[in-house]
């Protein structure tokens, strides 16, 4: 998007006025997102914290980086290929040098967090260091449970090269007979335990037993998959010398763009574009540190990938299945479980009297995890039994397994409610799920809308139509998450319940808009993307301008996961420049310089990470004295603000905004242990000397528990 440049008289008294358009006043959003998983393997490394918490999020940091592959990376990769300018070329050569320090950091991390589980009594060794018994136990395992879902591929002229799927992690393997050295590869099967626990208690690998808990020699010992079936493939290739055997796993382009426009029925090309994804090209082959170079120009020949996307690993492949330690039961180790607060109304058992009217008497404002989930459940169920409910619409995003939402919803339909949802089949990795639960609504009667062309519908919002007496009033719930009952529990959003008829009737004008057709271009109170939500930003931002060069009070505090789009960027550099005092927290990508001398000097950005997930949105406008305060699905995204159904919803209530000002904002703002400040040059400053120690997330439980 082209920029308008900074258009004031120069005053030769005054410095030359610094254009806005200039490039370098953009981070690269590759390079920010980077930043962010650096963020996330501090985490790993805070001593201070739980040690599985510790591993937890070293887990979450190679998770990360799959994904930033698959889409990422594989997005300049196409741009590369279709002739892109040659600072994409440069972008990943940076990409490429940044990861490999990152992920040898990430590996020297595990290594020390892994002596560490050893001396708290969790047992976690190679192969090569079971006893003649446990190899006995780990065999039985094997032989029982592993080698019936085992399949050796060869390869020769006959059996052509596997296909290798995305992210499966494999062993390549040489083996020799009468003829000479052939090449195979074993699939490690990811539908059993990554880590094996060795003992006769165990025939599935999931969990050490409780009576073998709290001690290194009580425990029995655990090793990796991978290396259970590398010492048993003489079983596999009997009669044969195992030459070599090294693990590998290759990560695919991901990045699949789904042919809205000449599709006539989004379902079908949906499907087809998640098929597709399976034989995208390999823009990343992990593999072992010793692999030796024959095998790996087999796998480089055949998998076509660029030599310089080879990542050598010293340990353990695909760190993220460390995640598979959070079910050992060592809660000493972990963070102390929380139990969530649910407000006076909203409890299950005076439900059904109490929160159709509770919401009637006024708003009510939620903050999750530390207010519980299970309101908005209830809210769904409810109004799914009562009698004078008519009609239930809602928009899911990522619904999650075993969801109450949907049972809600089927309950509904059972009970002979009108009920419409709009299903997005374009979530991302939430795809197939998602064309799941659209295919039982519809079985089941419910009014499915998969989406829109060229849009997704990331808007998170309910709306329940109700009879009371001689008239209909709308009810509806609004949140800055998904409706999936398990990332509430470990994300931070906010919902809103409200009667508000100004803002039920925008609600139902929005389901016109996404399940009809509807020219609808403007709202009472909403911000909807693609209509008005730009535009509305646009001008509170240059009315806390105004106000700033008015001498008003003018402030702007931004809360979100990411700040990337350019002319936004160019409208909070020109509200600094006018004097307006800038907050933001952004959780990954910002693509802003702050503290820029003639650009950005009153603008502050920070980066909370921490035991869960920043994911509300939240926007202030100070606005001259009577604030304003929305929150929402959007950040502040090209693809959010031009190319997604997204709602920012107002705060009206003044202790609602007061507590989003005071206790909530401000406290982030204040936070020095789980906030990182940025610099200019894109870098994080992470300083937890400050007392008295705040840490955000710790306050909002502590005040949940007051």
């Amino acid at each position: 998007m082209a920029l308008p440049s900074y258009s004031a008289e120069p005053d030769a008294r005054a410095p030359v006025p610094v254009l806005l358009s200039d490039p370098s006043l953009y981070l690269d959003r590759e390079q920010s997102l980077v930043a962010f998983q650096r963020r996330v393997l501090e985490e790993a490394c805070d001593a201070s914290s739980p040690l599985l918490e510790r591993v937890k999020f070293l887990s979450i940091l190679f998770s990360n980086l799959d994904e930033f592959f698959m889409v990422r990376v594989a997005a300049l990769k196409q741009k590369l290929a279709s002739n892109a300018p040659e600072n994409v070329a440069e972008s990943l050569d940076r990409i490429r040098a940044d990861v490999k320090k990152l992920n040898q950091e990430a590996y020297g991390t595990w290594q020390e967090l892994l002596l560490e589980i050893q001396q708290a009594g969790i047992d976690l060794r190679d192969y090569s260091d079971l006893n003649e018994r446990e190899r006995r136990h780990a065999q039985a395992y094997f032989h029982e449970v592993v080698y019936p879902v085992l399949t050796p591929l060869a390869v020769d002229r006959g059996r052509p090269f596997p296909h290798i799927s995305n992210l499966s992690l494999n062993l390549a393997v040489k083996v020799r007979d009468a003829r000479g050295v052939h090449f195979a590869r074993v699939k490690i099967p990811d539908t059993l335990p990554q880590i094996v626990i060795v003992g006769p208690a165990n025939k599935l690998g999931l969990h050490v037993p409780a009576s073998t808990q709290g001690g290194l020699h009580g425990q029995p010992p655990m090793i990796w998959l991978e290396q259970l079936v590398a010492a048993n493939l003489d079983v596999l290739f009997p009669g044969l010398e195992i030459v070599e055997v090294s693990p590998f796993r290759a990560t695919r382009d991901a990045d699949v763009a789904i042919q809205e426009l000449e599709s006539d029925d989004l379902l079908e090309t949906v499907e087809e574009a998640i098929w597709q994804r399976r034989f995208r090209a390999v823009v990343r082959l992990q593999v072992s540190r010793n692999i030796p170079a024959d095998m790996l120009d087999t796998l480089i020949d055949n998998l076509e990938v660029d030599r310089r996307d080879v990542d050598y690993v010293e340990g353990p492949l695909d760190l993220s299945r460390l995640r598979a330690l959070s079910s050992l039961e060592r809660p000493e180790l972990k963070d102390a479980p929380i139990s969530p607060h649910i407000p006076l109304g909203l409890h299950a058992k005076k439900f059904d009297e109490d929160i159709f009217s509770t919401i009637r008497r006024e708003d009510v404002l939620l903050h999750h995890p530390f207010d519980s989930f299970q309101p908005v459940v209830e809210f769904l169920r409810r109004a799914a039994a009562d009698p004078d409910v008519l009609a239930i619409k809602m928009t899911l995003y990522r619904v999650g397994r075993n969801s109450p939402v949907v049972e809600a919803l089927v309950n509904a339909i059972e009970n002979g409610k009108q009920v419409a949802v709009m299903v997005e089949l374009k979530a991302r990795f939430d795809e197939e799920s998602n064309i799941e639960w659209a295919k039982a609504l519809e079985a089941e009667g419910v009014h499915v809308v998969y989406g829109l062309v060229g849009l997704k519908v990331h808007s998170k919002v309910a709306l329940v139509v109700r009879r009371e007496g001689e008239r209909i009033r709308r009810y509806v719930h609004l949140g800055t998450g998904n409706y999936n009952p398990s990332t509430a529990r470990v994300y931070t959003d906010l919902s809103l319940f409200t009667a508000d008829e100004q803002i039920g009737a925008d609600v139902s004008g929005l389901f016109n808009y996404v399940t009809g057709f509807s020219a609808k271009h403007s709202f009472r109170k909403l911000l909807v993307a693609p209509i008005n939500l730009r535009s509305g930003l646009e001008t509170k931002i240059r009315r806390e301008i105004e106000h700033a060069r008015q001498g008003r009070p003018a402030q702007l505090i931004f809360k979100m996961n990411a700040l990337e789009d350019v002319a936004m960027i160019h409208l909070l550099y020109e509200a600094s420049q006018a004097g307006v005092r800038v907050d933001l927290i952004v959780r990954g990508i910002c693509c802003l310089r702050p503290g820029v001398p003639g650009v950005s000097e009153n603008i502050h950005v920070r980066s909370v990470v921490g035991r869960f997930l920043e994911h509300s949105r939240i926007y202030y406008f100070a606005n001259g004295g009577p604030a304003e305060v929305y929150l929402g699905s959007a950040d502040l995204m090209g693809r959010n603000l031009d190319n997604r159904v997204e709602i920012l919803f107002p705060v009206d209530h003044r202790k609602h905004i007061a507590l989003l000002r005071e206790n909530i904002l401000q406290t982030y703002l204040n936070d020095n242990r789980s906030a990182r400040d940025m610099r200019s040059d894109g870098s994080y400053r992470w300083d937890r000397t400050a007392e008295p120690a705040i840490d955000s997330q710790a306050q909002f439980m502590s005040a949940m528990r007051s």
